[in-house]
């Protein structure tokens, strides 16, 4: 472990580095604040000793500053008999731990061993963050997908309804969770639900829940994914293939802010966001009469079109090599290469499957190529072969 040391007292310096060192931990030393800042900033340490009271910047002001730089090491903090009150203040700053003078080499040790777990269980839920944040990175600096980009800024803070536009494949989930974890809902639960992929019969079961009974297979009460999403966004992905009957139910949510269950006459009273997504052209559902135009104009508060890839080719590189870090990282294998003619080759596909389809040929391409991908790799590999 990689352990600093921030004390003016050279004897209680040195002790501690023998100590620990003899545990065999990597040791540094800073005989004020300053240093001791400047040490923890540059050092990615597992732990950090830091005495309450040092001329100059005292360990508060140390630990304050570590916490505004987003230090993820742990801070055990050294007190003298009268530094018990700041020991303790310093605990509800962040400190992990406080040992008090005279040291004691047991309490040392404990302390130490509790404190490396522990940053090592905030790093390893640090990484995990961002993995699931990362793969829900909306990537590209093309103009088309930088106005999306400026759209959620704008909007995510507010409440307003919105619908997504845009084919199978470009990226509307993404879109829809950016909206809900820049919004003021971020902390409270982002639900989903695809209503192409639930039956017509049960989507209304699904949405607004049911009563124990209310069915032959309601066997016990059941809350819908409206209730779930309770303070939080609910997003209705696919929300052109609803059925008409459980469309009227959620324009009656949206104007009202409340339901019933299936099986129930009594009101629930909800506070959701609504965010939907569709591939289909909306309009020409109206005009079919298989989508209601009062839902419509209430979903439709914002509208985000979220374009092919066929109209952000800039974006392919970026695309293309954030797919394969990314891949490869789950894989454990060596990142490859593209050759200049190979990008051009992607840039050159029709993409009628957008985004989805390339991270899956950038896939294909890991598996099948060598460490350097070819133009004709790209030729041979783009299509699956059916």
């Amino acid at each position: 472990m990689k352990i600093l040391i921030i004390d003016d007292e050279k004897a209680i310096r040195n002790t501690m580095k023998e100590i620990l060192e003899f545990e065999d931990h990597e040791v540094s030393l800073a005989c004020d604040g300053k240093e001791g800042l400047d040490a923890a900033l540059n050092g990615n340490f597992d732990a950090i000793f830091c005495d309450i009271k040092m001329p100059g910047m005292d360990g508060t002001e140390v630990l304050d500053k570590l916490a505004e730089a987003g230090c993820e090491s742990a801070v055990i903090m050294i007190s003298g008999h009268g530094d018990i009150d700041t020991a303790v203040e310093c605990i509800r700053k962040g400190a992990f731990d406080f040992i008090q003078k005279p040291l004691d080499l047991n309490r040392i040790l404990i302390s130490l061993k509790n404190a490396t777990e522990h940053t090592s269980q905030v790093k390893t839920i640090t990484t995990l963050k961002k993995k699931i944040l990362g793969s829900n990175e909306i990537v590209g600096e093309s103009p088309a997908i930088m106005h999306v980009k400026e759209m959620i800024d704008k909007v995510a803070p507010t409440d307003a309804r919105v619908l997504i536009m845009g084919a199978n494949g470009t990226g509307k989930e993404l879109v829809a969770r950016a909206l809900h974890e820049k919004s003021l809902r971020a902390d409270a639960p982002y639900i989903e639900v695809n209503c192409a992929a639930i039956p017509s019969e049960l989507i209304e079961s699904e949405l607004f829940g049911h009563e124990k009974g209310a069915f032959t297979s309601a066997i016990k009460q059941h809350k819908g994914k409206f209730e779930q999403a309770d303070q939080g966004t609910l997003f209705l992905d696919e929300i052109g293939d609803m059925s008409l009957a459980a469309q009227a139910k959620v324009l009656r949510v949206l104007q009202e802010h409340k339901l019933s269950r299936v099986g129930s006459d009594k009101d629930i009273t909800v506070d959701v966001r609504v965010i939907a997504a569709t591939n289909k052209n909306l309009h020409n559902e109206i005009e079919k009469g298989t989508f209601r135009e009062d839902l419509f104009h209430r979903l439709a508060v914002i509208v985000i079109n979220v374009p092919p890839l066929s109209e952000r080719r800039d974006d392919i590189p970026i695309l293309a090599n954030y797919f394969m870090k990314q891949i490869c990282e789950e894989q454990g294998t060596q990142v490859r290469t593209f050759a200049p003619d190979a990008m051009e080759q992607l840039k050159s596909e029709p993409w009628t499957g957008n985004i989805r389809e390339l991270r899956n040929i950038v896939e294909r391409l890991i598996i099948l190529c060598g460490k350097s991908i070819t133009k004709d790799d790209v030729i041979n590999y783009a299509s699956p072969v059916i």
